[in-house]
């Protein structure tokens, strides 16, 4: 809700090429930072050192060291991203906007301690004032400013005001440099899969921007990008909770365990899919209402974004928690096969999409790449003892009737998107 309250009040402050610029320079920070992803919080996750001050200071050390090369490559790549997206603006906004990773290096792993022992009400109330904050910055910096630069700076703010709070508020010692071998060797060898693994996750979460990059027009991408962020929001939240929760919870009741242990995630489980599925089947068939009652003409095209990207986030949601089970036994080997599954049948299918039907098609190639994926979750669910079939079943028939009165209702808004390219 904070998140859609900035979300309008700076669609009326700046103009949609705004947005779009933003998301751009969003695709490159994302993808530096998930093309070196070692796996440190999921690390401390299951780690039984987890709780280990040298393991965590370890941990911290490779942080900063990680984050500050990851700044330098961002710069490096600012003046190619101008060039590829044909933006020359991105080669002076990057350098500026992606310094917000020197700061995120310097984040406490007492976050991760405390999401490590399900402390979530206090992580979730530090995250919602940062959060705030940082978005009354972005506010009145575009207030004064009137361009893109409110965004990149005040992003920067807002980063340096959650590192503040977390410092400030969260229990536990504070970290210091440390650098010991043997947590070293233990990162890096649970981290080398997750580094594979979160390079496709780049692909799973900034492939579609990409792609529109090079087919519609920096003001499509605004547009595209405002309907995205409203049509994904359970999903943001599902992806959150997922790695808080279920992760945790996979750790201290492994599905392969014992029939007690499978009874207590399937339980959770279904009650997961449920309420985000619900989520999203009623921005699928509200998308069109929001959008016109919300923002202004310009932003109208966003009502048919909303409707088919809501939809089409849910045959990845019958799958989402799968593959807790395999991250808590620390098999991120499997984990990284799973994701590459996902973000080569993802790529090809959303690429093949907009091509033979525009944002129609690509959109129907993002769904059906994930509903072929489901194949690899079922494989890694049935390795931990995970997978249950009774669940799929269900959550795909709600997902099935749902999505087809929403496509009934909108379906001249979802044909109109087959035009939606430059």
């Amino acid at each position: 809700m904070l998140r859609l309250a900035g979300n309008l009040i700076l669609s009326r402050i700046l103009f949609p090429e705004a947005f779009g610029l933003m998301t751009l320079v969003t695709v490159v920070v994302v993808g530096v930072t998930m093309f070196s992803d070692v796996g440190i919080k999921p690390s401390i996750q299951q780690s039984k050192r987890g709780d280990d001050p040298d393991f965590l200071n370890t941990a911290w050390t490779i942080q900063v060291i990680r984050c500050f090369a990851l700044w330098i490559v961002c710069c490096l790549l600012s003046w190619p991203a101008g060039q590829f997206f044909n933006e020359p603006q991105l080669a002076h906004l990057l350098p500026v906007a992606s310094f917000s990773l020197v700061v995120m290096g310097f984040f406490p792993t007492r976050e991760d301690t405390a999401s490590r022992h399900l402390l979530i009400g206090r992580l979730t109330v530090l995250d919602l004032i940062s959060q705030a904050l940082g978005l009354a910055v972005v506010i009145v910096l575009a207030w004064i400013l009137q361009s893109v630069w409110a965004m990149a700076i005040g992003n920067v703010i807002g980063t340096v005001i959650k590192l503040v709070i977390y410092d400030l508020f969260l229990p536990g010692p504070r970290n210091h440099f440390r650098w010991e071998t043997e947590a070293r060797r233990e990162l890096i060898h649970f981290g080398k899969w997750i580094f594979l693994s979160t390079a496709c996750s780049f692909l799973l979460s900034q492939s579609d921007k990409m792609i529109l990059g090079k087919f519609i027009t920096m003001e499509g991408i605004g547009i595209y990008n405002v309907g995205f962020f409203i049509a994904s929001a359970p999903m943001m939240i599902a992806i959150s909770m997922n790695g808080r929760i279920m992760l945790p919870l996979c750790r201290d009741h492994p599905p392969g365990q014992s029939k007690a242990d499978y009874d207590i995630l399937r339980r959770v489980r279904f009650r997961f899919t449920l309420a985000f599925m619900s989520g999203q089947l009623l921005l699928s068939l509200l998308g069109v209402m929001i959008i016109d009652i919300l923002y202004d003409d310009r932003f109208h095209a966003s009502g048919g974004v909303v409707v088919a990207v809501a939809l089409m986030n849910l045959p990845m949601l019958v799958g989402m928690t799968y593959e807790n089970a395999a991250m808590a036994r620390g098999d991120s080997r499997a984990v990284f096969g799973l994701n590459a599954t996902r973000a080569v049948l993802q790529t090809a299918f959303f690429l093949a999409g907009i091509q033979l039907g525009g944002l129609s098609g690509a959109f129907l190639g993002f769904a059906l790449g994930h509903l072929l994926a489901h194949v690899a979750v079922i494989r890694i669910a049935v390795k931990h003892g995970a997978w249950d079939p009774l669940h799929d079943l269900s959550m795909a028939l709600f997902a099935a009737v749902g999505a087809s009165v929403s496509i009934w209702l909108h379906r001249d808004q979802l044909e109109l998107l087959a035009g939606f390219v430059s």
